[in-house]
């Protein structure tokens, strides 16, 4: 007789906007630590590319489409990847929503899309990954944060707004789950990164790079695994991430 088992569930590394530059170069870098990498996009045909670059580097990956503004969505996708996948060691959320606007041009509508991108979509994916780790007694939340959180410029209302609120969000995530053994952090990412868009429409300052002016996507990877994997008696809340020659 033939016994059929499942294959067993692996640790996995949910990546909550897992985009071409940042949040794919952070799914590759847990994927290369043997973390199972669970991206997700509200589209699954834009994380092809990344799940098969993953694959072919030798890591594992899955990749779900998911709104994280939808709370049903976000349950649906914790649970599939708890049930398919294996334990969430580590959710980082990377949700941007950096639209700069006018407040004298504001919409009401855009004003709350960006908050709900930026900031409620990482309360929905917060809370539910918090419930399975604190069951568990382990785990590593993440929280991709940027200079806006710390201060609002001319023009960035709405994401101001959004990120100050998931710096605050994350800092009350920390105080209440570190106790229970759960990492929480929260990661400013301060200057231009390494994507097309910036080649795109900043040349001048795309060209920085060859000075290290911008940041490279697999350093600011390498960070967030660092963070992962520091021993509790020295945890980091809150990092900085930026070029030498940004000014701050």
């Amino acid at each position: 007789m033939t016994l059929h088992t499942e294959p067993p569930l692996r640790p996995a590394a949910l990546i909550v906007g897992a985009g071409d530059a940042t949040g794919g170069a952070i799914a590759k870098r847990f994927a290369r630590e043997g973390l199972v990498a669970c991206v997700t996009r509200r589209s699954a045909d834009k994380l092809a590319p990344l799940v098969d670059e993953i694959t072919r580097l030798g890591g594992q990956a899955r990749g779900f489409a998911s709104d994280a503004r939808k709370e049903d969505e976000v349950v649906a996708l914790v649970e599939t990847i708890e049930r398919e996948v294996g334990p969430i060691e580590v959710m980082v959320f990377n949700i941007g929503a950096n639209v700069p606007c006018s407040i004298l041009d504001e919409t009401a509508r855009k004003y709350f899309k960006i908050w709900e991108m930026a900031c409620f979509g990482g309360f929905l994916a917060g809370r539910e990954v918090a419930r399975r780790m604190v069951a568990r007694g382990r785990g590593t939340i993440l929280f991709t944060g940027a200079t806006a959180g710390l201060r609002g410029s001319a023009n960035f209302a709405a994401f101001a707004g959004a990120k100050h609120a998931l710096r605050a969000l994350a800092q009350s995530m920390a105080r209440e789950l570190g106790p229970k053994n759960i990492h929480v952090a929260h990661v400013v990412v301060d200057g231009a990164i390494d994507t097309d868009f910036i080649r795109e429409s900043f040349p001048e300052r795309y060209a920085l790079k060859d000075q290290d002016g911008i940041l490279n996507p697999d350093h600011i990877a390498d960070n967030y695994w660092h963070l992962h994997a520091q021993p509790r008696d020295a945890w980091t809340h809150e990092l900085d991430l930026r070029p030498w020659m940004e000014r701050w």
